[in-house]
């Protein structure tokens, strides 16, 4: 299908991108890789006036260190996010979970921000960076604002960035000595996951001292398993974290859709919760 006419703008700094927005206000979108936006302007389900195009700003790209943290460009794409040395050695589940994103035409298209922004509960980086518990930068007419990632998320296809605002970069903390795995079920390669989980394990003396798990696609917006993270805590043998992990739906609201019923995706958690938790400990 042949998307609306639209007007089309190329800026060539955060600054002139930030001012584009604001004077269209709420009629304008941003392309980032286009992996999200296109489709919904081929399928008419958006209908922007303006199309900020940001792929030429060169600020908006690459990985560096700052800390304790990771700063990602917003248009890194998933390619560079994967092969880049830095996320495979501060930040393993950024890059694993990564590829497995649609497929390589799309990842080396698509970038971080223009997923997280796009905001969709089934993508499998939302529940990521919320695991990471990572902070997303925004850029608008006041100057710059930091978002915590479990802040982001508002709704589905909703983020907490303004008409006028763009997201410029993801700072994720170092996980070193954390391990990790991404589990994710999907009726077919390249298909979105009917539920994907994010899991990340340190521990001490054999046994769990801390985990964290997000949910992809188990509600509106990509979740946290807080039951199942506090029932991880000190579990030190398969049989601890198969019974912690069937707390893993604890407070959802997964969707009926033609791929699932919500009884089923929480079935779905349960398993592949316990599955992502016992192949970062080892202990599968």
């Amino acid at each position: 299908m042949i998307p609306p006419a639209f007007d089309y703008a190329r800026p060539e700094s955060v600054e002139e991108a930030v001012r584009t927005l604001a004077q269209a206000g709420e009629e304008a979108k941003v392309l980032a890789g286009g992996q999200s936006l296109l489709p919904l302007l081929r399928l008419r389900l958006a209908f922007p006036e303006l199309v900020v195009d940001v792929g030429r700003i060169p600020e908006l790209r690459g990985v560096r260190e700052d800390g304790d943290s990771l700063v990602i460009g917003a248009m890194t794409t998933h390619h560079d996010v994967i092969r880049d040395p830095l996320v495979r050695r501060h930040a393993g589940l950024l890059a694993q979970a990564t590829a497995t994103v649609a497929d390589p035409a799309v990842r080396h298209r698509g970038t971080l921000g223009g997923s997280l922004a796009h905001a969709d509960p089934a993508g499998d980086l939302p529940a990521v960076v919320l695991a990471l518990d990572a902070e997303l930068v925004a850029a608008g007419p006041d100057g710059r604002r930091t978002i915590p990632a479990r802040e982001f998320f508002l709704d589905y296809l909703q983020s907490a960035l303004s008409p006028d605002e763009l997201l410029v970069e993801v700072r994720v903390p170092k996980t070193d000595g954390w391990s990790f795995h991404y589990e994710k079920f999907h009726r077919v390669a390249q298909a979105w996951a009917i539920v994907g989980v994010a899991a990340l394990v340190r521990r001490e003396n054999g046994q769990i001292a801390e985990a964290r798990v997000g949910l992809t696609n188990m509600g509106a917006t990509p979740l946290r398993a807080a039951a199942a993270e506090q029932a991880l805590t000190g579990a030190g043998d398969p049989q601890a974290v198969a019974r912690a992990a069937e707390a893993a739906a604890e407070g959802t609201r997964p969707s009926q859709d033609v791929s699932a019923s919500p009884e089923y995706r929480g079935h779905l958690a349960r398993v592949l919760t316990r599955r992502a938790v016992l192949t970062a400990t080892g202990m599968g």
